[in-house]
């Protein structure tokens, strides 16, 4: 695996586990739960611009996904969109740049 690879897995890995940190102690200090967390999201302009943002991102990394994994025929890239929309685009990018950079053949 080249040292590009192995970054994109690290950095896919911490973009799972560092923010599902942060929103597992946010739902267990307050005992709100999914719906507290995603109450908690739009709390203030600050936090439903960074909501937005990261939506945006999102959606937008979801199309290119699709778009090349239509083009490669890169099959297994396509488990960057649940990750990226379960866990955040913290993942879901490194992770797709991981898939994207395997060897297809």
């Amino acid at each position: 695996m080249s040292p590009l690879r192995l970054g994109y897995l690290v950095l896919a890995i911490w973009g799972a586990i560092h923010p599902m940190y942060w929103f597992v102690t946010y739902m267990r200090e307050t005992g709100t739960g999914l719906s507290g967390l995603i109450d908690a999201w739009y709390v203030n302009a600050s936090t439903t611009g960074l909501t937005w943002d990261l939506t945006i991102a999102a959606v937008t990394l979801t199309v290119w996904i699709v778009a090349e994994t239509m083009a490669r025929r890169n099959w297994l890239a396509l488990v960057a969109i649940p990750a990226t929309f379960c866990i955040g685009v913290s993942c879901g990018l490194p992770l797709y740049l991981f898939l994207r950079t395997r060897p297809v053949g």
